[in-house]
């Protein structure tokens, strides 16, 4: 890219941009999600990872910017997806999305099985990245999902050709979710493993995908970007309380979000619709573990005197704000009373 980072950002696609940006800038936690599968299966037996096990994805910010923007040129206002290519490094099963993209993509929404994937142009774009940076390699595709298709394991064979020839690390899918009324993590990772399952007395191994951890990662120079982002946005109608507030409610959203994921997924595993996976049950007892006791009585006194003096504070500066007001009132009255008798005082000696 050879425009500054400022650059980026154009008005026709600020809005969808701005929240992608918000994510940036706070400190990044991992998602851990459950085994989600393409393909329904029965009395699943085995999951095993192919080779070059994935434990982490980490996103930067130049992916999603460049996500934005290729979503809002090409499928803006339509129920279209994109899907373009990560650039990045692998180290120690981590692997560093830093660069992206865009590759030209078409598929049947009638017929899933029929889509189209320029070669070609991914193949020269490669090139050419080779050209400006050679440390980047193929590490994985994007697409604007928002869920897995039918399509996304024949576009993983696709791409896992161009991954280099000695690299034991399998290519990472990663859906990027544009829609502007997100309040979580934008971004969702898996990885491919052979599951193996019993179909009608017959063991079958089939590739499906997995969750892995995300999160989100900067560089100094891509953090100095952001923050010159955040100030282009800033709005200075919003207050900084405003803006807190409105942080608050985000968070309960997306933890209201959660909890409703980890109920779904409870009862479907009491009804028997879904096998429970053991590490997500014990990842669900142990938050349940950490969860403090508010039934103590030294609790209860404690929140009861926090929230009084809170409902206070509030009642105060509302009585305030209010005896202000009314002096302002009356004030603004005395000062057009007053020009009100010059005027008239004004108009008598015309006369005379």
């Amino acid at each position: 890219v050879g425009q500054p980072l400022p650059a980026l950002l154009n008005e026709s696609y600020q809005r969808t941009s701005n929240w992608f940006i918000l994510f940036l800038t706070s400190h990044y936690h991992n998602h851990p999600h459950p085994i989600m599968t393409s393909m329904e299966t029965e009395d699943v037996v085995e999951t095993t990872p192919k080779l070059g096990n994935i434990d982490q994805v980490t996103m930067h910010p130049l992916v999603l910017l460049s996500a934005a923007d290729h979503y809002h040129r090409v499928a803006r206002g339509t129920r279209k997806r994109v899907v373009g290519v990560l650039l990045g490094m692998v180290s120690k099963g981590i692997v560093d999305c830093t660069n992206s993209f865009a590759v030209p993509f078409e598929e049947d929404s009638r017929n899933p099985d029929v889509f189209y994937l320029d070669h070609n142009f991914l193949e020269s774009m490669l090139t050419m990245f080779r050209k400006v940076n050679a440390k980047e390699r193929v590490v994985g595709f994007y697409s604007t999902g928002p869920q897995i298709r039918s399509n996304d394991l024949r576009i993983y064979d696709i791409v896992q050709r161009f991954l280099p020839p000695s690299t034991p690390t399998p290519p990472v899918f990663c859906i990027i979710d544009v829609r502007p009324d997100r309040q979580s993590m934008p971004t969702t990772a898996y990885k491919v493993v052979e599951e193996v399952s019993t179909s009608k007395g017959q063991r079958q191994v089939q590739l499906t995908f997995a969750h892995v951890p995300c999160q989100m990662g900067a560089m100094e120079a891509e953090e100095v970007g952001v923050e010159h982002l955040l100030r282009d946005i800033n709005d200075p109608t919003i207050s900084t309380v405003a803006s807190l507030i409105q942080g608050k409610i985000a968070g309960l959203a997306t933890l209201t979000e959660k909890l409703i994921e980890c109920k779904d997924y409870l009862e479907a595993c009491s009804q028997g619709s879904i096998p429970a996976n053991p590490d997500i049950v014990a990842n669900l007892q142990t938050i349940l573990n950490l969860l403090p006791n508010l039934n103590t009585p030294d609790m209860v006194r404690s929140m009861l005197i926090k929230t009084n003096d809170m409902q206070m504070a509030i009642y105060l500066s509302a009585l305030i704000r209010s005896v202000i007001a009314i002096h302002d009132l009356i004030n603004n009255k005395i000062r057009y009373g007053q020009v009100e008798e010059e005027k008239k005082e004004e108009t008598v000696e015309t006369k005379n």
